[in-house]
């Protein structure tokens, strides 16, 4: 059963199935039980009319006197039947409605005892009979033993519990029914939004538009703001790889330009040989820096696991340390919310140690990398990672310059001029923020927020 919506409606049946079965059961038994006892009011009501109209005749037995207090009593096959007999089993006298009906009240009954029992006629038809025992006194000091019988056909009171129990399966069917037409009403309008995704990612899938739309319930929001930041990870990383290999081709031109017309010209052995390295080492730097922005990820995978920031940290410090061996470097790291990165360890790994190794060739002897986590408006969480030292800093005029591939804040100092540029590059890719400003160590303080779990 692939689909959720027939697998709740198909438990929501079974489960009202059970439940309106065990009302159905709990309302049939009560309705017997009063049927039941209604049943044994009337024939109650009618032996004590039967007792009450009874009177001794002169040879001593007991007789109703008058006309019968119910009318179906003088109609024979009426479904009303009475009979007065004594203790030895005589019968005395019998309600008219017992002619052609061959009918067996039972053994008699003590004085004051009481008998409630279903007997079957000799057509098969069901009755209810009341047999009571009874002292009569027939003259002063002496008294005999009767047994007074009434039973009732049980036909209208069967037909009376089927037509109850029709009545009531029939509404309980409706009332499912229609509770199941209520719920699949509910459930088409709940999981509107979830076809909705659905169609839009079959539109991604065909290339009808690039992201899933906002507007969705809470409990969606955070399922569409990753899958749009999935999308929009691998769009840019397709992006990247045709911006790459456009400017490697561009930025190879004037190199090798500069070589083959210093191959063709007349310029001294010596002049040639400077000019091509100078070339060459500058069509290394292009294809290093290239291959660099290629290689970071630029996003989180499906089923990437989250990189723990801690032990980079720990294994970077360690390797710069000997790196600078030279200073008395103090190199402090503060994980305040064990905060974790959700992309590509090999980019964390790059980013971090361009940071670190900046921090640590401009510090005088103290570096300090903070790391906490923050949560986004839509619930999205982040990690702001943060490097000072206690250097000279960075000038406001140059913040902005020395993320540029090649620029230097001191052109004394050894180096490319692509350590910070490669961090801007992997905070763009992950769509996070870099900011330069002043520490209070002194130096610079250089934040960067990026993709957190």
């Amino acid at each position: 059963m692939t689909s959720l919506n027939r697998r709740l409606l198909t438990s929501v049946f079974l489960l009202l199935l059970v439940f309106f079965g065990i009302t159905v059961a709990v309302l049939d038994l009560i309705f017997r039980d009063l049927s039941e006892r209604s049943l044994r009011e009337f024939l109650d009501g009618q032996l004590i009319a039967l007792i009450a109209s009874s009177d001794p005749n002169d040879h001593g037995n007991v007789l109703p006197t008058g006309a019968p207090t119910e009318a179906r009593l003088a109609q024979p096959g009426s479904g009303l039947y009475s009979q007065i007999r004594t203790r030895e089993g005589e019968i005395v006298w019998q309600s008219q409605s017992t002619v052609g009906t061959d009918i067996d009240f039972g053994s008699g009954v003590a004085p004051g005892a009481r008998r409630y029992e279903r007997r079957q006629l000799a057509d098969g038809t069901d009755v209810m009979a009341l047999t009571s025992g009874l002292s009569w006194e027939i003259t002063p000091g002496t008294s005999r033993e009767f047994v007074f019988s009434i039973a009732t056909d049980l036909a209208p009171y069967e037909e009376q519990l089927h037509g109850f129990r029709v009545q009531m399966l029939g509404w309980f069917f409706m009332l499912a029914v229609l509770l199941l037409a209520a719920l699949a009403a509910l459930l088409r309008w709940v999981l509107a939004p979830v076809r909705r995704i659905e169609r839009e990612i079959g539109e991604i899938e065909r290339g009808e538009r690039l992201a899933l739309a906002a507007g969705v319930p809470q409990e969606l929001a955070g399922i569409v703001a990753n899958l749009n930041a999935l999308l929009a990870s691998e769009g840019r990383r397709l992006e990247r790889y045709r911006n790459t290999l456009g400017n490697l081709a561009h930025s190879l031109k004037t190199p090798l330009a500069v070589m083959r017309t210093t191959l063709t010209g007349a310029a001294e052995p010596a002049t040639r040989q400077r000019v091509l390295n100078e070339q060459i080492d500058r069509m290394d730097e292009i294809v290093q820096h290239q291959l660099k922005r290629a290689a970071a990820s630029g996003g989180a995978a499906l089923g990437q696991a989250a990189v723990e920031i801690d032990p980079l940290l720990t294994e970077l410090r360690a390797a710069l340390k000997k790196v600078y061996g030279t200073k008395d470097l103090l190199i402090e790291i503060a994980n305040t919310e064990a905060a974790t990165f959700a992309g590509d360890r090999g980019d964390l790994f790059e980013l971090l140690g361009n940071l670190l190794d900046n921090a640590c060739k401009w510090c005088r002897s103290r570096v300090r990398v903070t790391v906490g986590g923050a949560t986004t408006p839509d619930g999205r969480r982040r990690v702001r990672i943060v490097v000072e030292d206690d250097g000279a800093g960075i000038a406001s005029t140059d913040r902005q310059r020395i993320l540029e591939r090649g620029a230097r804040a001191d052109e004394h100092m050894p180096g490319q001029g692509l350590g910070l540029a490669m961090v801007r590059d992997i905070v763009e890719l992950y769509d996070g923020k870099l900011d330069i400003r002043d520490s209070a160590l002194g130096g610079a303080r250089i934040e960067v927020e990026l993709p957190g779990r």
